[in-house]
């Protein structure tokens, strides 16, 4: 038979409730008698009844995250940061990749709230709020993550996309470059927010505007490096081509930065380069790639703090809430187009003192 809370309880002569309280991380219990039960929980490898649980207390103690891709490492730190939270909790997280795909995302939302599951969290796809005003009839909480819908009034969590596009085209000026291009990102809010940030940045500076600085690339998320290294390839073939490029995230520039070597030419002397997202292995390249670091685990975890808290007040739902985070530059070698061309002189001998 397996073994249940009674088991635990009645060996340890304390109550159902008690072990109960222990085994969803509640505060009210002293250390000594956690200690105890989850002991006795180890050695009985006790396992909860999830499906009797749920059907006792109306939860699933699961939260669905909905993610573009699985293969981009800044979505992966979100969910690393969402786990990590909802985990000390009691809860499962649940996965599902959109893969850039909208009437995939919808199905995946879908079959998540066929599995009941508490709240969602969802890096959105999609260019319409329709599925959103859906999940809201359901009454199932969620939280918008890194990309949002403007009109809808919904909670969400992320950066000002306006504000990376601004930081990373004057993070450039001011390392000397003019002819400043950008690989934009999708018609969604991140992609035309940091369009808008890099105009802004562009206009402020009183540089010239120029349409066929601004390519597109065929995705964004999936297969990024790839679509970058396409998108690059176009601005390489203008004449005069950029002398510096921000593009919409990290894994593109990487795309970028095959482009360039590919060309015989120089990263940062002849093409200064920034992505955004502060991937971990940003700083292991040939030149290490300068970024916008957008706190991705922050986010997740920000997230996962919000999605309980509506799942807790689901009863009686407060007023939406929108966490705006701040994007700070991490400057590397790729950007550095002043400090590269210094270390680049060769170096000159002291002429000799006359006698």
């Amino acid at each position: 038979m397996p073994v249940t809370m009674k088991d635990i309880a009645r060996d340890l002569n304390v109550s159902v409730v008690t072990v109960s309280k222990v085994l969803r991380n509640h505060s009210d219990i002293s250390l000594e008698t956690r200690e105890r039960v989850w002991k006795r929980v180890k050695e009985l490898r006790y396992q909860p009844n999830w499906a009797a649980r749920s059907l006792v207390t109306g939860h699933s103690y699961t939260i669905g995250l909905v993610i573009p891709t699985m293969t981009h490492q800044f979505f992966a730190e979100i969910a690393k940061g969402i786990s990590g939270k909802i985990r000390r909790k009691g809860y499962s997280l649940v996965i599902s990749s959109s893969e850039e795909d909208a009437e995939l995302e919808k199905m995946e939302i879908e079959h998540l709230l066929a599995r009941q599951v508490d709240a969602l969290i969802i890096a959105s796809v999609q260019e319409s709020a329709e599925s959103f005003h859906h999940i809201q009839e359901r009454k199932v909480p969620y939280v918008l993550i890194d990309r949002k819908f403007p009109g809808l009034n919904s909670n969400y969590v992320g950066v000002d996309d306006e504000d990376i596009g601004r930081l990373a085209t004057e993070h450039l000026i001011q390392n000397g470059s003019r002819r400043i291009a950008h690989i934009r990102g999708p018609a969604l809010s991140t992609g035309s927010g940091r369009m808008i940030g890099y105009r802004n940045a562009i206009v402020r500076h009183g540089l010239e505007i120029s349409s066929k600085y601004v390519v597109s690339g065929r995705s964004y998320d999936d297969n990024a490096e790839e679509s970058g290294y396409e998108a690059m390839r176009k601005l390489l073939s203008l004449d005069p081509h950029p002398d510096a490029v921000f593009c919409f995230n990290d894994p593109i520039a990487i795309g970028a930065m095959k482009a360039i070597w590919e060309s015989s030419l120089r990263i940062p002397q002849d093409i200064a380069l920034i992505g955004a997202g502060n991937l971990h292995f940003d700083e292991l390249f040939r030149v290490p790639l300068s970024s916008i670091d957008q706190g991705s685990v922050t986010i997740g975890e920000r997230a996962a703090n919000l999605a309980l808290q509506l799942i807790r007040q689901r009863k009686n739902p407060a007023r939406t809430q929108e966490i705006v985070l701040p994007a700070k530059i991490v400057a590397r070698e790729s950007s550095m187009k002043t400090v590269r061309s210094l270390k680049s002189k060769p170096a000159t001998r002291p002429k000799p003192e006359s006698r």
